[in-house]
């Protein structure tokens, strides 16, 4: 219910898990995604094999993983359990990227009616993320999803198209 009313769950250290809904919402429409020059090199190459929900353990196991940039994460053992009851319902994807049969990249986030939520994203191999995140905007447009929730803007997004907009166009 919290996805459907454009809420999600966000965690600070020493901090409750807490419910959010910014103003501005950033987001990619599937339709109007254009790789860049560099990813689109990286797609041609077709270095990466990309598969669906085979290993959703494994991507929030990854994405659980301390960052360089950052000391601890949101994603906890608690949240890790709650989408994982989800995945198991069928509420909650993964976007897997395989190098040379090892997991080297991935995503995984909400589905709802024709709306994907990303949640998190990982990579172990340069370009690992951004390959399977073209996979999943290749995918959502086939089925029409007018958007990609990416909630909170950073330059990392920006780079792969994201824009804002405000809460009200969002819900």
């Amino acid at each position: 219910l919290a996805y459907q009313l454009g809420i999600f769950p966000w965690f600070e250290e020493g901090q409750p898990i807490l419910w959010w809904s910014p103003d501005p919402r950033s987001v990619i429409y599937p339709d109007q995604f254009k790789p860049g020059r560099s990813l689109a090199r990286v797609l041609r190459k077709n270095k990466f094999e990309v598969r669906r929900d085979t290993a959703f353990n494994a991507v929030i196991d990854a994405c659980s993983e301390p960052r360089d940039y950052s000391h601890g994460t949101w994603i906890t053992d608690d949240m890790k359990d709650a989408y994982r009851e989800l995945h198991h319902r069928g509420i909650a994807h993964s976007i897997e990227c395989y190098l040379d049969s090892e997991l080297v990249g991935g995503l995984y986030g909400i589905s709802l009616g024709r709306l994907f939520f990303g949640e998190s994203m990982f990579h172990r191999v340069s370009d690992a993320s951004k390959v399977a995140f073209s996979f999943l905007n290749r995918l959502m447009a086939r089925n029409n999803c007018p958007l990609i929730d990416c909630q909170i803007p950073n330059d990392h997004l920006v780079s792969l198209g994201a824009r804002s907009i405000t809460r009200q166009q969002f819900q």
